[in-house]
């Protein structure tokens, strides 16, 4: 009998109950509570639910699927992984090698209508200026006492691109990788909930009625010079930007041209779906105990959080006071509520740009002109991590 209760009583000592920490319970808290929001309010479910599951996987004492100690100092021993590295830490290879955001982009090209940008090439102004929280919140993290590296990490939270977010965290900062990306994928999320105060805050009702004259029809020719055209001009002028730009504008004329339907199927589907799950499960991962229990870091995760929601907030004023700005220059055929949309969380950003428009005339229809500058963010915040690539990098 004393030997059978001991070996329950080893049993027990040996095992997650035992061994867990209180952070780790309350980082495994804190992911029911991302699984919920994906689950049931449904934000950004196709990542956001993955990043809570790798966070939860990662936080079960024991478990040995991540080890934080592995990816410490900047340097990666491959050995090391092989030897002691669990499933998870494989898995985030993908995120440290830098593999998994490109081809994310790939499938975004692949699924993306340049139309809108190509028929009205303003739009290219309201996706740069949404690109100010960027570097207004960099200056922010810097005062903060946060390294230029990690202040440009932050700050491309404020282009509201998750991909974007983690590729440039993984060279900038790779420890602040988990806050990072939980920060820009939960903003995202509430995009609906965020942006549509500030647009009323800094437009008037007779601003918010304007109504814009219908597109007109852009050629497949033009869908087809414009990937290359802008890869030439984006990579020539910004090197660092190659990896994200190249990767959107290659799937975009996979897309275009017409003649390569099984590439764009799997590149917009199967692939893309895979590297979703690889990709969000693995930087769910790296918000565990072991790494967030170092002196300092809880105060650098609320900065993060804080300082995530400057930056989009100041993205989307930006974005609305330019699109002001062009409405005054053309007379009044610019609605200034397609500015918000330069913010790139495609194509949430531009739903809420014809919402709030819907809200002031129902027979106002937005959508395809805010499609615009919504794209055009997403060639903006690429371009700003190439900036900060090159200069920070």
């Amino acid at each position: 009998m004393n030997g059978f209760l001991t070996s329950i009583g080893d049993l027990l000592s040996q095992s997650g109950f035992a061994n867990g920490t209180l952070l780790n319970y309350i980082l495994i808290l804190i992911s029911f509570v991302l699984m919920y929001l994906a689950i049931v309010k449904q934000y950004e479910p196709l990542l956001l639910l993955p990043i809570a599951f790798g966070m939860f996987l990662t936080n079960l004492p024991l478990g040995g699927l991540m080890h934080a100690k592995l990816w410490e100092g900047g340097h990666v021993s491959i050995q090391d992984i092989v030897n002691e590295g669990g499933l998870l830490d494989f898995l985030y290879l993908g995120v440290k090698l830098g593999i998994y955001p490109p081809l994310i982009f790939l499938g975004i090209g692949a699924m993306t209508d340049f139309g809108p940008l190509i028929a009205n090439p303003k739009s290219l102004i309201l996706g740069a200026a949404a690109q100010f929280g960027i570097f207004f919140t960099l200056v922010g993290a810097r005062i903060l006492g946060f390294t230029p590296q990690q202040a440009g990490a932050i700050g491309i939270i404020g282009g509201a691109d998750g991909p974007t977010a983690i590729y440039t965290a993984t060279i900038l900062a790779p420890e602040l990788l988990g806050a990072i990306a939980i920060a820009a994928y939960s903003y995202m999320a509430l995009v609906p909930i965020i942006q549509p105060p500030i647009m009323k805050a800094l437009t008037t009702k007779k601003e918010r009625l304007v109504k814009m004259e219908q597109l007109r029809t852009v050629s497949k020719t033009e869908k087809v010079i414009f990937p290359i055209l802008v890869t030439f001009l984006v990579v020539f002028a910004i090197p660092a930007a190659a990896p994200l730009v190249g990767m959107l504008m290659l799937g975009n004329l996979l897309k275009e041209s017409g003649v390569a339907e099984r590439l764009v199927k799997t590149a917009a589907n199967e692939l893309m779906n895979i590297i979703t799950i690889f990709l969000g499960i693995s930087v769910g991962a790296t918000a565990n105990a072991e790494k967030l229990s170092q002196p300092g870091y809880g105060f650098q995760v609320l900065g993060i959080i804080i300082l995530g929601l400057v930056a989009f907030s100041v993205g989307t004023a930006f974005g609305v006071i330019f699109g002001k700005i062009l409405c005054w220059v053309t007379g009044g055929k610019v609605n200034p509520l397609i500015g918000s949309a330069g913010v790139s969380a495609v194509p949430m950003a531009a739903r809420v740009s014809q919402v709030v428009g819907a809200k002031e005339d129902p027979t106002n229809f937005l959508l395809m002109h805010a499609m615009g500058p919504n794209v055009a963010g997403v060639i903006g915040s690429a371009v700003a991590a190439g900036v900060l690539l090159s200069i920070l990098g």
